[in-house]
């Protein structure tokens, strides 16, 4: 019988921050909740010794994180190799813009994650179906069952890589402004001004069926 797995995230080198380790977190419920909230994540690696961020879609799947993209993709080609491909996740929420009365301590509120690790392609047909679905799920809550599944030409032109979550730590920061004492007299309004993500009304396509309704997943907010 496999245990449990430990609360907390192991603290690493690359994951204890060397400013405001206080803002750090290795909570593993706090990590999914984070990662859970987003759809769209940074990946990092080196290509030809310059280092190179690309945004994409990913999803969590367990402890386990998948990201697609084409097969012509060089971070996919590179996860091909059975050394891997080491990269950097990132995942970050913005919840507001923290405005002190010195421009200096001006900052925001934020919940970011951070994944260090080796990233290999997926080929096992089962996984990559589970990927792919996770991946539409994480955006859309409900629309991987509501959609039509890739066929076999739009799989042999789409790579999968996953990323296990092993050296993981997330950064939060809440709360106003950490003035100094010397400038709560001056004349400035300071406070915090809230960031939320909003989704608007779905706009049908030009083409669309007028009798089909609207999906129940999208008549509720996403991702409730």
């Amino acid at each position: 019988m496999s245990s449990a797995p430990p609360a907390a995230y192991a603290p690493t080198g690359r994951t204890v921050p060397t400013r405001s380790r206080e803002r750090a977190a290795y909570d593993r419920d706090v990590v999914h909740a984070i990662l859970d909230e987003g759809y769209v994540c940074h990946l990092g690696f080196v290509r030809d010794g310059a280092p190179v961020v690309l945004p994409t879609l990913y999803a969590r799947h367990g402890e386990r994180l998948y990201v697609h993209g084409s097969t012509g993709s060089r971070p996919l080609r590179g996860a091909r190799e059975d050394a891997g491909l080491a990269v950097c996740l990132t995942v970050t929420h913005v919840d507001g813009l923290v405005l002190a009365r010195s421009a200096f301590h001006h900052s925001i509120n934020y919940r970011s994650v951070v994944v260090h690790g080796t990233a290999h392609q997926v080929t096992d047909p089962g996984e990559r179906a589970v990927a792919l679905d996770a991946i539409v799920e994480q955006a859309v809550p409900g629309r991987a069952a509501d959609s039509r599944r890739a066929d076999a030409k739009e799989l042999a032109a789409t790579a999968v890589i996953r990323l296990d979550l092993l050296e993981v730590s997330a950064k939060i920061r809440t709360g106003g402004p950490n003035d100094e004492p010397e400038d709560i007299a001056l004349p400035y309004w300071t406070g915090v001004v809230p960031v939320a993500r909003r989704y608007g009304t779905p706009v049908p396509a030009d083409d669309l069926d007028p009798s089909i309704p609207l999906p129940g997943y999208l008549s509720r907010p996403l991702g409730k």
